[in-house]
């Protein structure tokens, strides 16, 4: 699921910028100006599709302008653009296609983002600890290249290192050039964060931490985001000690720490636990015993009814015996 979702997303990713292009070319023979005004491509669609016409513009689309743009000051300035506007008349059926148009473009950025918190929780799921080193993004493709977590996990840090930079690793083999620092991993900030010369120390660094984050979530029994903040941790200590030489730990001390974190959380669940059992347990035996409580009662009053029933019969046969010694 990982592997399509983050396939989708980047055939998404091109459909709606390419799709977005294409609205603005469309629209810019009515509203050319408005290009200039707003930037973003998904906030470009909204407008569009409010304004519509250009000619119909006025102070009562400021507030719509300013809700989808944030800014007052951008919603008057593209009311003002459209009075002054060099573009050319559209007819209503040229409108009517650029507004469904862009209505399709919004409607396949909503998907997106919807497609987006499905591969968060998906990646939260399945590789956590991965997810909570590099991001759910970046972690997704490296499962999506290596073909699953368990090949994944399989990897050594150096093939994990340059995975997405095949073709660059045997060109410098075949040329006898200089080998890729790194594939998928230039995508992490870490290594944008790192100066030039650091660059390929850090990437080196990180593949060894992907390695061992993914494959704590490959073979662990329970899933946990411990071991992955803690990694991470250890990767902006190894960038605090290039550019400041500040020594990072080592990574047995950390692993253990991150251990005796667990044992004492498992301890304090396995207490949680003892103490609601006892509580049930209680509660069931007060429930018990007003149960037996209950019961003898009510055995206590139908034993008095029968004795009540008893004594009513044995009466009316001392009356009988009395009329018939009378008589």
């Amino acid at each position: 699921m990982v592997i399509q979702a983050i396939f989708l997303l980047d055939t998404l990713d091109k459909d709606i910028n390419s799709f977005a292009m294409r609205v603005r070319e469309w629209y810019s023979w009515h509203f050319p100006e408005l290009v200039k005004i707003v930037n973003d491509n998904y906030l470009y669609a909204r407008v569009s599709k409010i304004i519509v016409d250009k000619s119909k513009l006025s102070e009562e689309h400021v507030p719509m302008l300013t809700e989808i743009l944030g800014d007052e000051d951008k919603a008057r300035e593209v009311v003002e653009a459209g009075k002054a506007s060099m573009g050319q008349d559209l007819s209503p059926v040229d409108l009517i296609n650029v507004q469904s148009f862009a209505q399709r473009v919004m409607d396949l950025a909503d998907y997106r983002k919807k497609l987006y918190d499905y591969l968060v929780t998906k990646m939260s799921d399945i590789a956590p600890n991965l997810a909570s080193l590099i991001g759910e993004m970046v972690g997704a493709r490296l499962i999506s290249h290596a073909g699953s977590l368990t090949n994944l996990a399989k990897c050594p840090s150096s093939t994990l290192q340059i995975l997405g930079a095949e073709k660059a690793l045997f060109r410098a083999l075949k040329t006898r050039g200089n080998t890729p620092k790194y594939g998928l991993l230039f995508h992490s900030s870490f290594i944008s964060r790192a100066s030039a010369k650091n660059k390929g120390r850090i990437a080196r660094f990180l593949a060894n931490k992907c390695s061992i984050a993914s494959r704590i979530d490959c073979f662990s029994d329970s899933s946990t985001t411990a071991f992955g903040e803690k990694l991470r941790e250890q990767v902006e200590e190894r960038l605090d000690f290039y550019d400041k030489g500040v020594a990072p730990r080592k990574n047995v001390d950390v692993m253990k720490e991150v251990m005796e974190n667990l044992e004492k959380k498992d301890e304090g669940e396995k207490t949680v636990e003892a103490s609601e059992k006892k509580k049930k347990r209680k509660s069931e035996e007060k429930e018990e015993k007003e149960e037996e409580k209950s019961k003898k009662k009510k055995s206590k009053a139908v034993e008095g009814e029968e004795l009540t029933t008893e004594n009513g019969h044995s009466k009316k046969k001392k009356k009988k015996t009395k009329s018939q010694d009378d008589e």
